[in-house]
């Protein structure tokens, strides 16, 4: 079972994250607790930001302003620095989230990493690697709008499209293989079977992998489909066993 975080803080970099991805963002992070600090930074003087008002009232989330004091300096991020790092002292905080495609929060996110806790991470295909890598986990915002779309598309009971990649496309994903195959390697036993629940875990505490970013809302639809490791089930304990068929 998922461990569940007793409290989450989110912090939105608005000039760098679309409003339509509020939506998937938020029920991504309640599935691992409470979302009861929610702040979001922008000039809201600014007409580019006027498509978040109703998502600030939607989803209960603070605006903060922070007007732009000169040209080419950022004080928005500078502001969400200075806020995530006071309140990693004062507050009792079980995980964080940044919601940003700006690599200038690398930093942050390493702080806040090197107190053992935890830091979702979201963001455009267009974010750079060193802000990707240093999150716990991170999640392409594209997936979670189609996602979105997808769910209301399909309440409504249109016919819709998936984002989902194929046992080809992912066996083609040299980085995502080279994943998987060394978190097996290092979780199997002496007969080569690793227990999925065991491999989820030294995924998500070596890499920023996510399962949403191809396209499966689980790592065990995902192996599943990449057709690379045989597997079976432990009955006594009701889960998931994998190997790698090269070991077959």
């Amino acid at each position: 079972m998922t461990k569940k975080e007793d409290h989450i803080a989110l912090f939105i970099d608005c000039d760098n994250i679309s409003h339509k991805a509020i939506e998937g963002i938020i029920n991504e992070l309640s599935k691992y607790g409470v979302v009861n600090i929610r702040q979001a930074y922008g000039n809201w003087t600014k007409d580019n930001l006027k498509n978040w008002e109703d998502k600030l009232l939607e989803f209960a989330i603070k605006p903060i302003q922070q007007f732009d004091y000169s040209r080419n300096k950022n004080a928005t991020d500078i502001l969400m620095t200075i806020d995530a790092i006071d309140l990693l002292h004062t507050k009792d905080i079980d995980a964080f989230a940044f919601a940003t495609s700006d690599s200038d929060f690398t930093p942050v996110v390493m702080r806040v990493q090197a107190e053992g806790i935890k830091v979702f991470g979201f963001g455009e295909k267009k974010t750079p690697k060193p802000f990707m890598a240093a999150c716990s986990q991170f999640i392409f915002t594209e997936k979670l709008m189609v996602t979105a779309v997808s769910e209301t598309a399909s309440s409504s009971g249109t016919r819709t499209t998936t984002a989902r990649k194929n046992a080809k496309e992912l066996r083609q994903d040299t980085w995502l293989v080279n994943v998987l195959r060394n978190a097996v390697d290092q979780t199997m036993d002496e007969y080569g079977w690793a227990n999925l629940a065991e491999v989820g875990i030294y995924i998500n505490n070596s890499t920023s992998f996510s399962p949403i970013n191809f396209g499966y809302k689980k790592l065990s639809n995902l192996i599943k489909e990449i057709d690379l490791f045989d597997i079976g089930f432990d009955e006594s304990n009701k889960q998931m066993r994998i190997k790698d068929k090269r070991l077959s």
